[in-house]
């Protein structure tokens, strides 16, 4: 399905774009008009408004990133926009599932606040829970706890067939662990090797991997965070810890950097999004999902022969 052209706001560019795993080369990007391609920096004061595809081998600078950006793009017409992309992943999702040959592992990263449920809930509505299933990863069991450190997660990658969702993921354990200082920097520094290893031997098993980090700004999250207290309905999502957390922002913000260049790779690529804006934030995330599920192409089974052909008995 062509995509639908949005209208960008007034006296923006209206040029942003993604790049999928398997859709395109680490560092190039897909103009929100038209669908054009056309290279551009991974990051920096220069680089386009939109996700940033942060390119294997170079050191990526996060703070350089606008965490407000929008891509020129037109609010309401991104909503709509989000509509047909869901619909590109609905049909996309049927067909891999139908296959059964290959895989789709999504991970979400993000701070507090950063928006993994909402964007979860937004782009994969309507899918099939029969061939996708979404894994939040928590404060680990003392059954996970005993075990190494990948192995709650290889548990829970997708079967082929499947669409699997990490909401935080594998990278918790060079995020909070090094943060908390729960293992020592020798242990989370030699994590980077083995997460890179781990997610080469999915690929190379049929497991396409996205990998999304979702960039708020620090006065964003003091916004969302003043509105769960403020609402009612929303105090059972408030944690004082998060309160705690906050206060480790510029820590976060390093490991996170230090995560970003460290493991994006040709096999996985991060991909980073501006996720000030939810209603961009979705529509780029979901455009990246059903480009890289349509480079995938999956397909339909062959019909058993004379099916065309076949009546039912009355």
């Amino acid at each position: 399905m062509p995509h639908k052209h949005i209208k960008p706001a007034s006296g923006k560019s209206g040029k942003s774009g993604t790049n999928g795993s398997g859709a395109g080369e680490p560092g190039r990007t897909v103009a929100e008009e038209g669908g054009s391609r056309k290279p551009r920096k991974a990051s920096g004061p220069d680089a386009t408004p939109g996700i940033v595809t942060v390119a294997p081998g170079r050191a990526f600078d996060l703070a350089a990133v606008d965490a407000d950006a929008d891509g020129g793009l037109d609010k309401a017409a991104a909503k709509q926009a989000l509509i047909v992309e869901r619909a590109r992943i609905v049909s996309l999702q049927e067909r891999l599932y139908a296959e059964g040959a290959r895989s789709l592992l999504v991970v979400f990263q993000a701070i507090d606040t950063g928006g993994k449920d909402g964007t979860i809930r937004a782009v994969f509505e309507g899918v099939n829970p029969q061939g996708c299933r979404v894994w939040p990863f928590k404060v680990p069991s003392a059954e996970e706890a005993a075990h190494d450190f990948l192995w709650r997660y290889h548990a829970k990658t997708p079967g082929r067939g499947m669409i699997g969702v990490f909401n935080r993921s594998h990278y918790e354990d060079v995020l909070v662990v090094r943060v908390k200082n729960f293992v020592s920097e020798p242990v989370w520094r030699a994590r980077y090797g083995q997460i890179n290893d781990f997610e080469r031997m999915l690929a190379a098993e049929g497991t396409t991997i996205l990998k999304f980090f979702l960039h708020i700004s620090k006065d964003e999250q003091k916004q969302r965070l003043e509105a769960r207290i403020a609402t009612p309905e929303k105090h059972w999502k408030f944690d004082p810890a998060d309160l705690v957390e906050r206060e480790a922002w510029d820590a976060y913000q390093a490991a996170f950097a230090d995560a970003l260049t460290q493991c994006s790779t040709r096999e996985a690529p991060w991909q980073v999004v501006p996720a000030n804006r939810k209603w961009f934030r979705n529509l780029m995330v979901a455009r990246t999902i059903a480009d890289t599920l349509e480079a995938m192409d999956p397909r339909f089974p062959e019909a058993q022969p004379g099916v065309a052909r076949m009546s039912v008995p009355e």
